[in-house]
């Protein structure tokens, strides 16, 4: 039995088998980790990339978008989804576009023309700047779609797809790669902009 074991301590055949299986699972994940990585930025810029055109191409005042559509903003989400698809399999998207009179308006509330009790914040009977004509005080000043001459789009592309690889059974990730694209253009000045409103409620 102490020569078995003895024989068995000295034995090397099989060892590089064991130590190839302890360095293939940290391996096979790292190389598809790196993979995955890789094709998230590839979807990323293609995504941001065919917002970039179609913004581009639909800020003129009869764009000439080759896809089809009842409506401009119909034929724009068309056409990001379609370039986009090419790499970007069993996507589902969320497309918005929001229109601001200028660039100053994205992501804030509307204009106060006056501040009654001087608080800096909208109260009954201030006056505002009504950017999106709704008669009351918003938070946001955009308008959906968009808009018309001279006005500013802020397109956001929001894409989820299932990652290539199932490298979320063994990492702390989602499932899904979440891609967001964003843009902000301002349409061409064909007509006269529409000057909006100063409400007073």
């Amino acid at each position: 039995m102490i020569a078995l074991l003895a024989r068995l301590r000295r034995a090397q055949r099989g060892a590089a088998i064991v130590e190839f299986a302890l360095v293939l699972v940290p391996l096979v994940l790292f190389l598809f980790g790196g993979l995955d990585l890789g094709y998230q930025a590839y979807l990323r810029s293609v995504v941001q990339g065919a917002l970039n055109d179609v913004a581009r191409s639909s800020s003129l005042e009869a764009p000439g978008i080759s896809c089809s559509g009842e409506t401009v903003e119909k034929k724009i989400d068309c056409a990001i989804r379609t370039r986009s698809d090419v790499v970007a399999r069993n996507a589902t998207y969320r497309i918005s576009m929001t229109s601001f009179y200028d660039f100053s308006g994205i992501g804030r509330s509307e204009k106060l023309v006056s501040d009654n009790n001087r608080n800096g914040r909208y109260d009954a009977g201030d006056c505002f700047v009504d950017l999106n004509e709704n008669g009351s005080f918003d938070e946001g000043a955009g308008r959906t779609g968009r808009g018309g001459a001279d006005d500013v789009v802020f397109y956001k592309v929001e894409l989820a797809m299932p990652r290539l690889f199932p490298i979320h059974r063994f990492l702390d990730v989602s499932p899904e790669y979440a891609i967001t694209a964003t843009s902000a253009i301002r349409n061409q000045p064909y007509a006269v902009q529409k000057v909006p409103p100063t409400v007073c409620v």
